[in-house]
């Protein structure tokens, strides 16, 4: 992606297909579901946040355990953990800096 680092962190979203659409229409209120973009992107982002979100990045693994235990399914959060590492590199790109881990507040 070589948009990396030069959109805001709702547009990078968006064009890797993480973001969440709604599907509402006057007093009808659907879900909200991912879709577009780029699908190579968005199935990579995916699977590396699988073991993020498992064993490797402590904010993504409170950020799971947060969903689920909010009632969240597997995939939903895993998909929020997606979109979240993704704004993560986002944000590395622009600024420059190295990725700093700090433990999760709980």
């Amino acid at each position: 992606m070589p948009e990396l680092g030069h959109l805001s962190r709702e547009q990078i979203a968006a064009l890797a297909g993480l973001a969440p659409f709604d599907d509402d229409s006057g007093r009808h209120k659907g879900k909200r579901r991912i879709a577009g973009g780029r699908g190579r992107v968005r199935r990579s982002l995916f699977a590396a946040a699988l073991p993020a979100a498992f064993r490797w990045n402590t904010a993504l693994i409170a950020l799971y355990r947060r969903l689920v235990g909010n009632g969240k399914t597997h995939k939903v959060a895993l998909v929020a953990c997606a979109r979240k590492l993704l704004i993560y590199a986002n944000t590395v790109v622009a600024r420059g800096t190295p990725w700093i881990d700090k433990p999760a507040q709980t």
